[in-house]
C-alpha cells in the first residue's frame, strides 16, 4: 500500500483523517510542526493497525518548507498514492489587526503549500493511479467572510483550484475532492483569536473532527468532487447562495463586531 501524505496530521482533523486512513492499511506520512504530537500519534496509528507512519516536524509557514518536505520524501523512498492538504489557520478580526506578513505566511500555508505540494507530487501520484489528493477548504469559501477576510478568500481559492484541477486530472485516474467543515471542535478558533461572539455561535454548531473526518475520507473514496460537512453547514451555503451578497457578508460582519 502507498503513502498517504497528511499536513497538519498531529491533531484536529488531520490526525482524525490519519487514523481514518491508517484504519484502511494506508501507510501514513505525517507533517506538522510539533515533534511530539506527531511522534505520539505516529506511534499510536502504527502500533493499532499495523501500518508504517513517519512524521517530519516542518513549519509549513516558512519560506522554502515544500521544498523540504519533497527532499525528505524523495531521500526516503517514499511513493505517495494519496495527498490529504489539511494545514492551514485563520487570523481573524478586522483586516488591520495583522501586517502583511502575518497575511502572507497564511497565505502561504493555506494557498502555497497545497498548490506547490500538488505540483510536485501528481508525477508519483499519476504513476500510482488510482490515487486521491484531498483538499480541505472550508465552509467559510462560499461568501466574503468580513473579520475573516484574507482566510475566507484564501479557503474560496482552494475550492475552485480542486474543482478545476478535477476537472483536468479526469482521465488521468487521480481524484480530486474538496471538504469544506464548518465550525469543528478543534484549536482553530483560538489560534485565529475568534471573539467571543463568534466562538459562542459555532459553539452551537461544532462537530467533531472525528466526524468531519470520516465524512471526508468516506467521499474521498467515493470520488465525490466536493462535500460541505454537516446539515447546518449545507444549510449555510445554501442561504448564501440565496440570499443578497451584502444582507450575508453584514451578518457574518455581525459576529466579528464589525
Amino acid at each position: 500500500m502507498p503513502f498517504a501524505l497528511i499536513t497538519g496530521g498531529s491533531k484536529g482533523i488531520g490526525q482524525c483523517i490519519a487514523t481514518e486512513l491508517a484504519a484502511r492499511k494506508y501507510n501514513l506520512l505525517l507533517v506538522a510542526r510539533d515533534a511530539s504530537l506527531l511522534s505520539a500519534h505516529a506511534s499510536y496509528v502504527s502500533e493499532k493497525y499495523g501500518i508504517e507512519a513517519h512524521y517530519l516536524a516542518l513549519d509549513l509557514g516558512q519560506a522554502g518548507a515544500t521544498q523540504k518536505l519533497m527532499d525528505w520524501i524523495h531521500s526516503n523512498n517514499y511513493n505517495v498514492g494519496l495527498l490529504v492538504n489539511n494545514a492551514g489557520y485563520g487570523l481573524s478580526g478586522p483586516f488591520t489587526k495583522y501586517n502583511a506578513e502575518a497575511h502572507i505566511e497564511m497565505m502561504r500555508v493555506n494557498m502555497e503549500v497545497p498548490v506547490a505540494l500538488t505540483s510536485a507530487l501528481l508525477p508519483m501520484l499519476t504513476k500510482n493511479a488510482p490515487s486521491y489528493i484531498l483538499n480541505i477548504a472550508s465552509s467559510a469559501a462560499y461568501q466574503a467572510v468580513p473579520g475573516l477576510s484574507a482566510y475566507a478568500a484564501s479557503k474560496a481559492f482552494i475550492l475552485n483550484f480542486s474543482r478545476g484541477l478535477r476537472h483536468e486530472l479526469k482521465n488521468t485516474g487521480v481524484y480530486v475532492t474538496a471538504v469544506s467543515p464548518g465550525s469543528t471542535d478543534t484549536n482553530f478558533a483560538n489560534r485565529a483569536d475568534v471573539g467571543p461572539k463568534a466562538l459562542k455561535t459555532a459553539e452551537k454548531v461544532n462537530m467533531t473532527p472525528e466526524a468531519v473526518a470520516k465524512i471526508a475520507v468516506t467521499a474521498l473514496f467515493n470520488k465525490k468532487p466536493e462535500v460541505i460537512t454537516g446539515f447546518i453547514n449545507k444549510l449555510g451555503a445554501f442561504l448564501v447562495w440565496l440570499l443578497p451578497k451584502k444582507l450575508a457578508e453584514s451578518t457574518a460582519a455581525s459576529l466579528y463586531g464589525l
